[in-house]
């Protein structure tokens, strides 16, 4: 029998396989194109050094079909990057080493993709940058990976802006299930109102019933740079598509500018290791050497950890701000652990605590919130690092009793966030990051038990004074009696005085 073999783009493969990257069915398709296209609005206005004000409207135009329609004042994206930006899979200005929400630069365009498989409607994009609107509609060549441009598919105009207002509008068209996605989308609105108190959010649904969250803060986290890979996570591949950008440098200089952390003493001890002259050119290098150099490379013990400039971690302030945003919380302790790294990525943990407001907790659970580099994760909570952390400590050692209103709070940031599935909702079991979770949550569960025994001391003198005042008054009606005259509501002050500074000084 003769075998056909057939090529296969990266849109027509993931066309089959929606479900890989959270469009399995209309319910998570919604909540996951909602997702998508807000994280980008975001992304976009933060790149640009813009506190983000973001507008998002879900219309239904019929049985299961619903428009989503969102609006940032990002910088909007140059026209001639707009239908590859939305038409074709693995097209994104997000293929950088640095923090940022998107890693696969293919989330809003399998949006797009699911759109057109289910109602066969192009998405209508407006982008308005500081010169040029294009508005644009476009709809995906599956088969070749391209955004289609006829006619009669994709209505081109671009024109000399001349408003002075930027941004982009989005407009996609999709099969979903509003309502049973309703619970998910609101609450990954609120997280991402919590870990962005930045961005003005605004949400109208399909019944017209609106949410705002208001800018808390008028600030934003730092903007992270672009970094060098690190020695400590090279392999073999990434090592010849360096080699390809300088080809004609001697191999002990291309080091110190491919990589961090390396300077000319480092090079030389690395290659000297390789057994691997110096002074050759990176282009006479052959593969075995290339493998020798590589090994050198990831044995080398002398390395500094990885650069965290690349990343943008909240702050503490930040980040209990946005707490008390969204959960209105009586206590909120947030700490950000130091840098570290995990295979040559940089990574900070931040993990919070918050008890009391609108904290809802049924007996037994345990309220846990996850984000990784600002995304709020929603699903598949129990395969997470973060629960597997939660589950070793134990509560009753810091005052929680069963049922009480507390919650932890875990964000991580990296360059590489180690995603376990292409839809990003929880993160591996990587024994650095675990062990960052564990010191920050018990750090902050010290705080709250700090807070808890003053809470329980405070009740006890409360519950004091009602009892001491409660004789007062007893006391003060016998002494009105035996002595002619005298002030009841002097001595009850008098007594009172002397019972409040006792009860301080026993406080403490």
């Amino acid at each position: 029998m003769k075998l056909d073999f057939k090529e296969k783009s990266p849109a027509d493969f993931f066309s089959e396989n929606m479900d890989v990257c959270g469009f399995d069915n209309p319910i998570r398709a919604i909540y996951t194109a909602v997702r998508e296209l807000l994280e980008n609005s975001l992304d976009a206005c933060e790149a640009a050094d813009v506190l983000p004000k973001v507008n998002l409207e879900i219309r239904k135009e019929g049985e299961g079909i619903y428009v989503i329609r969102i609006e940032d004042n990002g910088p909007g994206i140059p026209p001639e990057h707009v239908p590859e930006s939305f038409g074709k899979i693995f097209y994104s200005s997000k293929y950088v080493m640095k923090q940022q929400r998107g890693r696969f630069g293919m989330g809003g365009t399998m949006a797009v993709m699911y759109g057109q498989i289910t109602t066969q409607r192009p998405v209508h994009i407006v982008s308005m940058t500081e010169k040029q609107i294009a508005d644009l509609k476009i709809k995906i060549d599956i088969i070749r990976n391209s955004p289609i441009t006829e006619p009669e598919n994709i209505w081109k105009a671009v024109k000399p802006n001349d408003t002075g207002k930027q941004g982009t509008t989005i407009e996609l068209t999709l099969e979903g299930n509003y309502q049973r996605a309703r619970e998910k989308i609101l609450e990954y609105i609120k997280q991402t109102a919590m870990i962005a108190p930045y961005a003005e959010i605004s949400f109208t649904e399909p019944d017209g019933s609106k949410h705002l969250y208001k800018r808390e803060v008028e600030y934003l986290p730092p903007i992270p740079k672009e970094a060098k890979p690190h020695p400590r996570g090279v392999n073999l591949e990434l090592f010849r598509r360096l080699m390809a950008k300088d080809p004609r440098s001697k191999v002990s200089n291309f080091l110190v500018k491919a990589f961090q952390s390396i300077g000319r003493k480092t090079s030389l001890e690395v290659l000297g290791k390789a057994d691997v002259n110096p002074d050759k050119r990176v282009n006479k290098l052959g593969s075995e050497e290339i493998r020798r150099i590589v090994k050198s490379l990831r044995k080398h013990k002398g390395f500094r950890p990885p650069d965290a400039s690349s990343l943008a971690p909240m702050g503490e302030e930040m980040f209990e701000a946005g707490i008390k945003r969204v959960l209105k919380s009586e206590f909120v302790k947030c700490i950000q652990r130091p840098p570290k790294a995990y295979e040559g990525n940089p990574f900070i943990v931040e993990v919070a605590i918050a008890y009391g407001g609108e904290i809802k907790v049924k007996e037994g659970e345990i309220k846990l919130y996850r984000f990784a580099n600002r995304i709020p994760l929603l699903y598949d909570e129990w395969n997470d690092v973060s629960t597997r952390v939660l589950k070793r400590i134990n509560w009753k050692r810091y005052g929680v009793k069963p049922g009480d209103p507390f919650a932890v709070f875990v964000h991580i940031c990296s360059t590489n966030i180690p995603y376990k599935t292409l839809g990003k909702e929880y993160i591996a079991n990587k024994p650095e990051i675990r062990r960052e979770i564990y010191m920050g949550v018990l750090q902050v569960a010290r705080e709250m038990r700090n807070y808890l025994n003053k809470l329980e001391r405070k009740k006890k003198t409360e519950k004091a004074l009602k009892t001491f005042m409660k004789y007062a008054e007893t006391l003060t009606s016998l002494l009105s009696e035996a002595v002619e005259g005298i002030n009841q509501d002097e001595i009850k002050g008098k007594l009172r005085e002397i019972i409040v500074e006792r009860l301080k000084v026993n406080e403490q």
